[in-house]
């Protein structure tokens, strides 16, 4: 699995767990909601200034954010 859709996989199911809407985790991690939809969807390649800001809005490590889970790999 590429980069792009582990993260957005990641994001997603930190957002869905956290039950936090597309546009509130645009907001805490300074993106547009449109901007943020398209890293979720996987659409596009994220900068590393990008992914530091995704990871001080979920407090996550980029380590984590780009590290593909075993239960992943069976969605």
């Amino acid at each position: 699995m590429n980069s792009k859709k582990i993260l957005s996989l990641n994001l997603k199911k930190y957002r869905k767990e956290n039950r936090i809407s597309q546009e509130e985790m645009a907001a805490r991690a300074e993106l547009s909601t449109r901007g943020y939809g398209k890293i979720e969807r996987g659409e596009v390649q994220s900068s590393l200034d990008t992914l530091d800001k995704l990871c001080r809005a979920t407090g996550l490590s980029q380590a984590f954010l780009l590290t593909e889970n075993m239960e992943q790999q069976v969605l």
